[in-house]
């Protein structure tokens, strides 16, 4: 199963990661914030839905994606860019999105202040 896992990571825990894919260990598919906060205001409600609508479902148009998820095309366009614009979605040529996994795994720990 094609999964991604999406994560609060330091540079240097995303470094670390990155050098033993480097080294031919296998990481799977890993996409970081830097604080639980960015994660949060980047994975919205909204845009959390839009990748429960997408996942494994192949690339579709933005208008596809708005019907799937009952919401106007035009919220639904800038929410999209969003997600296009931090790594978490992909466009194809011929300009439809695809969010190319099949599962999501969400990895982080709360610690005390």
């Amino acid at each position: 199963m094609n999964v991604v896992t999406l994560s609060v990571a330091s540079r240097e825990e995303v470094t670390d990661r990155a050098l033993s894919a480097f080294a031919g260990r296998e990481m799977g598919a890993h996409i970081s914030f830097a604080t639980a906060e960015l994660l949060w205001r980047t994975l919205t409600r909204k845009r959390w839905e839009l990748l429960k609508a997408m996942t494994g479902q192949g690339s579709m148009t933005i208008r596809e994606v708005a019907r799937r998820v009952g919401r106007d095309v035009k919220a639904v366009h800038g929410d999209v860019h969003t997600l296009l614009d931090a790594g978490i979605l992909d466009s194809t040529e011929d300009r439809r999105i695809v969010f190319p996994y099949e599962a999501v795994h969400v990895d982080f720990m709360l610690t005390a202040a």
